[in-house]
């Protein structure tokens, strides 16, 4: 069979949703075009079976292959884009469709791999069409990461362990000095402090608190378990 037959093969049972069908023929090309534009195509139409198909570390294996032979590729920008979605552990964006999801109580190591991917694409690419939703996925990355900080340090306030809420609190405000989740951070800090008997320290949180959230949600109704879909950055 040609390999301009296989290839079309591969993308009609991709199409039709036979992901292990066609995983098999890109497998197969991949080998019979080796050194071709068309290899390449190939293996990064694999890479996106496999990440459809629900096998991460295969996929991720595949992009870092892809990325390591083919330093030149035109479709450098979709490998790393690709990557950051693998890590991203979201079937959402330009290659799936909107869920209402939280990236700040899951594995934490994925969304900071994700996010190095998503920087490569707009720092390396910034006219690729993938740009635009890379720095969205960045940004949600980094708030849900503090969101994650400041969810341990309620756990530990929540379970009177005050001096690990309050450190917990304040790696989030060293961290992720621009995210809104900074305003629980401060709240439970001031909070732990007070448990404390902190005096000094608890005032200072308070003040800190009051003079960039004078209208704290924290304050008037106390903790808050809010879920965001992922695009809803504030």
């Amino acid at each position: 069979m040609a390999i301009e037959k296989l290839y079309e093969e591969a993308r009609d049972d991709a199409s039709s949703g036979n992901w292990e069908r066609a995983m098999k023929l890109y497998e197969k090309l991949e080998a019979r075009a080796a050194g071709t534009p068309l290899a390449q195509q190939a293996q990064i139409d694999l890479a996106y079976a496999q990440y459809r198909s629900s096998e991460k570390e295969k996929a991720l294996a595949t992009l870092e292959r892809f990325i390591k032979l083919h330093p030149s590729s035109p479709a450098l920008d979709y490998a790393f884009y690709l990557q950051g979605l693998v890590n991203f552990n979201e079937n959402l964006g330009l290659l799936g469709s909107l869920a209402r999801q939280d990236l700040s109580e899951r594995d934490q190591q994925a969304s900071r791999d994700s996010y190095q991917s998503f920087r490569q694409v707009i720092t390396r690419f910034p006219e690729s069409k993938y740009a635009e939703d890379s720095q969205l996925r960045m940004n949600y990355i980094v708030n849900s990461l503090a969101s994650y900080e400041v969810h341990v340090a309620r756990y530990y306030y929540r379970r009177g362990a005050y001096l690990a809420a309050a450190n917990r609190a304040q790696q989030a405000l060293q961290e992720f000095q621009t995210s809104p989740a900074i305003e629980e951070a401060l709240y439970i800090l001031s909070l732990s402090y007070d448990k404390l008997a902190m005096d000094d320290l608890r005032d200072d949180a308070q003040r800190v608190l009051a003079t960039n959230f004078p209208e704290s949600r924290f304050v008037k109704e106390g903790f808050s378990e809010v879920k965001r879909a992922w695009w809803q950055i504030w």
